[in-house]
């Protein structure tokens, strides 16, 4: 989108820009310097952008994101109980290497059952590959599955959320208000995975792994978690303080207030 904003800016036309991570990518901060707008779903972004244009908007989402659903219900879907915790572990639509290996690596370490209920989304990359590892090494209280179709009963259902911290799955598990660790992708610009996860371990609103210590940490923090009540409630508390729940109205908003004021000072 850069070359399209450049030139609109240089053509006198108003362009917004919108900001999705807590550190800011090297286009927006060129884009920036003429945009009239700064949307932004993190605060302390004046480090980046002139103050006065940034608007404080979360990031658009689509799909549904709410926890309120009928727990039993949600359970019943994964055809678990209400007896164990459950654990919740998100590898996006393609999958993540990390977590998938630290599946694997845990379950090798089981008798066949294990100690908690675990929703586990391979990604569609690494579904053969974790199924075919799943049918060899058969483990109870685990469900696998390439896709999540029904987020809302997987997030009613998970008591921890182990997840990357993309812009998007952050701004998702703010409006479940799950208690979440990350594990921040080391394979992405100027690490804005793992800024994004301080943000919120910096407010207790998270927890987080570094990605090489995932396999070694991950799911034993994860149980460890599940069994401290306070700690779950303080951060699905305070990660659901982060939430922004009308992100796509706010930013169309300031869109049209600033197509109206151009056609009001051009008279078009």
């Amino acid at each position: 989108s850069a070359p399209i904003l450049w030139a609109a800016q240089r053509l006198g036309i108003p362009t917004i820009i919108q900001e999705q991570n807590s550190y800011a990518g090297l286009t927006n901060k060129l884009l920036s310097k003429r945009a009239k707008r700064i949307c932004v779903a993190y605060d302390k972004m004046e480090r980046f952008f002139p103050k006065e244009r940034i608007v404080m908007t979360g990031n658009p989402l689509r799909g549904r994101f709410s926890s309120n659903n009928n727990r039993k219900e949600a359970l019943a879907h994964y055809g678990f109980n209400e007896e164990l915790p459950v654990v919740l572990v998100v590898g996006g639509s393609l999958g993540t290497r990390t977590l998938n290996e630290m599946m694997k690596a845990w379950i090798l370490t089981l008798n066949g059952t294990a100690p908690v209920q675990v929703i586990w989304q391979t990604g569609k990359f690494y579904e053969s590959e974790m199924k075919e590892f799943l049918a060899q090494h058969p483990t109870a209280n685990i469900w696998q599955g390439a896709f999540i179709e029904r987020m809302d009963y997987a997030y009613t259902a998970a008591d921890v959320v182990l997840s990357r911290s993309g812009a998007c799955t952050v701004s998702e598990l703010c409006l479940a208000g799950k208690p979440t660790l990350f594990v921040p992708s080391p394979n992405v610009a100027e690490d804005h995975q793992t800024k994004n996860a301080l943000a919120l371990v910096d407010k207790n609103a998270a927890l987080y792994v570094k990605d090489a210590e995932a396999q070694e940490l991950l799911l034993d923090k994860a149980i460890e978690a599940v069994g401290q009540p306070e700690l779950l409630k303080n951060l699905s508390k305070n990660i659901t303080e982060l939430a922004f729940k009308d992100s796509a109205n706010v930013i169309a908003r300031e869109v049209l207030k600033l197509a109206e004021k151009y056609q009001k000072e051009h008279g078009c």
